[in-house]
């Protein structure tokens, strides 16, 4: 094989797999309808001209027929009268009629099997339309549906599942952070709560306490006209000054 040879059919064989590409099976299936319909059209046309043809056939088969029938008849009757020269010619127009009738015979009957092989034709015609047509729709339902198909994975060839899957766990996470914190502040909440009133009951007590002292400091001193204090109380007194300074102290820190 000829370098020619070999780059005419590379190019052939990328011709043909662009016009493969290229086909619509949809238009390319109603198309084949539309034709196999002009064929039924144009066999109808055959089988109508052919049965046409064949009626006029048996027409002139019988004309044929009818009148070899009458020249016999009419040389009997010149027969019957003593004429043999007349019944002579009968006969002769008798054969004229009768070779025509025996002609006719033999292509009607070839023209009579003509129009039963195109009806035949016609019949299986129609019914490869009618099984075409169901097909076509057959055909046609499952190309939609493996469109469909192709653009429904075409879509979830688009969808990142991965980043999705990553945006839900973020999403959960600042969900459960934020549970969290409302959590935590409800607890807050609460605890603030109850420091205020256990110093609410703390306090009462050291004012409870304060009050005993108070009162018992008071039932200690005399009712009496109060002596002068000796050394020793003015000492007491003193040392409880300088307790309560320092304790002032101690709490002011």
């Amino acid at each position: 094989m000829g370098l020619l040879d070999r780059i005419g059919m590379v190019v052939k064989s990328n011709v043909n797999a662009m016009v493969t590409s290229a086909e619509d099976p949809e238009k390319i299936l109603e198309q084949t309808i539309i034709d196999m319909q002009e064929d039924l059209v144009q066999l109808r046309q055959a089988v109508a001209q052919s049965m046409a043809a064949l009626k006029r056939q048996e027409q002139q088969y019988n004309q044929a027929n009818t009148q070899a029938q009458e020249w016999e008849r009419r040389a009997m009757l010149a027969l019957q009268k003593g004429d043999e020269n007349l019944a002579r010619e009968a006969l002769s127009r008798k054969k004229t009629h009768a070779d025509t009738v025996a002609a006719l015979k033999g292509s009607l009957d070839q023209q009579t099997g003509q129009v039963d092989t195109l009806k035949r034709n016609l019949v299986a015609l129609e019914g490869k339309i009618s099984e075409a047509k169901t097909k076509k729709e057959m055909l046609k339902a499952r190309l939609q549906s493996a469109k469909a198909q192709e653009n429904l994975n075409n879509m979830l060839g688009k969808v990142n599942t991965n980043s999705a899957a990553a945006t839900f766990e973020r999403m959960e996470e600042r969900v459960l952070m934020a549970e969290a914190k409302a959590g935590a502040s409800a607890e807050l909440g609460m605890d603030n709560l109850e420091s205020q009133f256990a110093q609410l009951e703390s306090g009462s007590g050291v004012d409870d306490e304060l009050a005993a002292l108070k009162a018992k400091m008071i039932a200690g001193s005399s009712p009496s006209t109060p002596a002068l204090p000796s050394d020793s109380t003015k000492s007491s007194v003193g040392n409880v000054d300088a307790e309560l300074d320092a304790l002032r102290r101690q709490m002011g820190q």
